[in-house]
C-alpha cells in the first residue's frame, strides 16, 4: 500500500476499500506506463500514437522537459530509444528524481521557482537553440512543469517572477491565469520553446495536470501555440487588484507588451509550429474512471460526475457533503453505498497568515465540519501527485469522527479552517493522507463515499 497506515487508524474496515480506489486512480496515471504505451519501435521507426518516425533522418535525437512526472517519464523514452539519445535535459521537483542513462535530470523548486529552476531553464533554452532541421526533439511535460522551467524575460530577475507567482496564488487566481503572466514574464512558456527548437522536428508527451487539459495551459504551453495576450495578462492584475502588488519590473514589461512594444507569444499558424506532434498520455479523466471501475469491482455504485471541478476548497467541501446526503435520503444520483468522483483543482484564497496544508487539506477539513455526527459519509481529497500544496501531504479523509477526535485533543477545527491551518489539524485526527511522491500528477480528486460495501 503507498498510503501511510496511519490514516486507517479511525475506522480500518471502512477506510481500506476507500484506499483501493484510491490506489486504483494512482495506478492508471503510472507515467511510465502511460508514455511508453504511445511508443513502439522497429529499428529505425518509431511510432508515436498513429504518425511514425524514420529516424535514420536525424543526426541527434534530443530529449527535453519539466515536470514532476519527467523522470518516469524520461525512462519511459529512454526504454525505447536508449543510446539513440544524443542528449537531454529534464529537470523535476527535488526529490522526484529517478536513475537515467542517457538524459540528464535535474532537480529544482516547486511551486516556488528557484535559482535550481533558472539553471536548467537556461541550459533547455540553449540545447533547443541549438537543435536543427535534422535534429528530433522530443519534450516531456507534466504538472509542475510551470514553476520547474523557468527563464525570466529580459529585465526580468527570479525574485521578481517570485513575487508575481507569489501574489498570484495568494490572490485566488487559477491555474489559467497565474500561467498567463507566466507566459508573458518569460521567455520558454507560451509557445516560446517550440520557437527555439524550430526548424527541427518536435514531439510533445504531456501528463495533464490542467482540468479540461488544454494543450496551451499544461505547464504553460511552452511547445503549443498560445492564446493569451498582453491584453488577458492585464486584464488579470486588474481582476486580482495587482498594480500596487506586482514588482515594477514585471508591471513595466505587461505595459510594454500591452502597447506593442514586445512581441506577444506565437500563435496558431505560427511557422514555429509547422513541423509539431503534441499527444497527451494521461490525465485526470483516465485516473477518475479508473477509479470508477474500482469502486464498481468492490461493490460500490460508482458515478463519475466531472473531472471540470473548479472553485473555493472550503464551498466545493459543502457541495461533496451535500451530494452524500442526498444519496443517504433520496438514493440520486445513485444508492448507497456509493461512490461519487469529481476530479480538477480548487483553489484557497490565503489570509495575511496562513498556515500550513493545501487545497485538499482544507477541502477535507471543511467537509468535517459540515459530518458532524455522520457515520455513513467520507468525503476525500487527493493531490495525484501526493503533494498537497507545500506539504509532505496527498491530501485528507474526513468523516463524522474527524471534528470530535480533534475536539477531544483540545483542538478547535474552525479555528484550523479559518487559519488554513489543515496540515496539524488532521495529521492529529489521522485523517492525513501521504502517499510521498506519487511521479504523477494529474489534478486531483474529490470522493464522496457513502455506505460500506461490505
Amino acid at each position: 500500500m503507498r498510503f501511510d497506515p496511519a490514516i486507517l487508524t479511525p475506522n480500518p474496515a471502512a477506510r481500506q476499500p476507500i484506499l483501493a480506489v484510491l490506489e486504483a486512480a494512482l495506478a492508471a496515471v503510472d507515467p511510465y506506463a502511460a508514455t511508453r504505451a504511445f511508443l513502439t519501435r522497429d529499428g529505425d521507426s518509431l511510432t508515436v500514437a498513429e504518425q511514425t518516425y524514420d529516424l535514420s533522418r536525424y543526426r541527434r535525437i534530443i530529449v527535453l522537459g519539466a515536470g514532476k512526472a519527467g523522470a518516469p517519464m524520461t525512462q519511459a523514452v529512454e526504454a525505447v530509444l536508449g543510446d539513440r539519445i544524443s542528449a537531454g535535459l529534464v529537470v523535476v521537483k527535488t526529490g522526484h528524481s529517478a536513475p537515467t542513462e542517457h538524459v540528464e535530470i535535474v532537480e529544482a523548486g516547486h511551486p516556488r521557482p528557484d535559482a535550481a529552476g533558472v539553471a536548467a531553464g537556461e541550459r533547455i533554452l540553449e540545447l533547443a537553440q541549438n537543435a536543427g532541421a535534422d535534429d528530433l526533439v522530443i519534450a516531456l511535460l507534466s504538472g509542475g512543469g510551470s514553476a520547474l522551467l523557468v527563464a525570466p524575460a529580459p529585465g526580468l530577475t527570479l525574485a521578481d517572477v517570485q513575487a508575481m507567482t507569489d501574489a498570484l496564488l495568494a490572490s485566488g487566481a487559477t491555474i489559467h491565469e497565474v500561467n498567463c503572466l507566466r507566459k508573458h514574464c518569460e521567455v520558454l512558456k507560451g509557445g516560446q520553446l517550440a520557437r527555439a527548437v524550430a526548424p527541427a522536428t518536435l514531439i510533445t508527451l504531456a501528463l495533464s495536470d490542467v482540468v479540461g487539459s488544454p494543450l496551451d495551459v499544461i505547464a504553460s504551453g511552452p511547445t503549443v501555440p498560445d492564446a493569451t495576450t498582453w491584453e488577458d495578462a492585464w486584464t488579470i492584475v486588474r481582476r486580482f487588484g495587482l498594480e500596487d502588488t506586482l514588482p515594477s519590473p514585471v508591471l513595466a514589461r505587461l505595459k510594454a507588451g500591452r502597447a506593442g512594444e514586445i512581441a506577444d507569444t506565437p500563435k496558431a499558424g505560427d511557422p514555429a509550429f509547422a513541423n509539431t506532434q503534441t499527444l497527451i498520455v494521461a490525465d485526470n479523466r483516465v485516473a477518475a474512471q479508473a477509479a470508477a471501475a474500482r469502486a464498481q469491482a468492490l461493490g460500490y455504485n460508482a458515478l463519475l460526475l466531472t473531472t471540470y471541478l473548479e472553485g473555493e476548497a472550503a464551498q466545493v467541501a459543502k457541495v461533496a457533503v451535500a451530494l452524500g446526503r442526498e444519496v443517504l435520503a433520496h438514493a440520486a444520483p445513485v444508492a448507497p453505498p456509493a461512490c461519487l468522483i469529481l476530479g480538477g483543482e480548487t483553489t484557497v484564497t490565503l489570509g495575511k497568515e496562513p498556515g500550513e496544508g493545501g487545497r485538499n487539506q482544507e477541502l477535507a477539513l471543511a467537509a468535517a465540519l459540515a459530518l458532524p455526527g455522520e457515520t455513513e459519509i467520507t468525503v476525500v481529497s487527493l493531490a495525484t501527485d501526493g503533494s498537497d500544496g507545500p506539504t509532505d501531504s496527498a491530501g485528507g479523509m474526513a468523516d463524522g469522527g474527524t471534528g470530535d477526535r480533534g475536539r477531544a485533543l483540545g483542538l478547535d477545527p474552525e479555528a484550523y479552517l479559518r487559519n488554513h491551518n489543515a496540515y496539524p489539524y488532521l495529521q492529529a485526527t489521522h485523517d492525513l493522507l501521504r502517499t510521498g511522491p506519487t511521479q504523477t500528477n494529474v489534478n486531483d480528486l474529490i470522493f464522496v463515499f457513502v455506505g460500506n460495501p461490505q
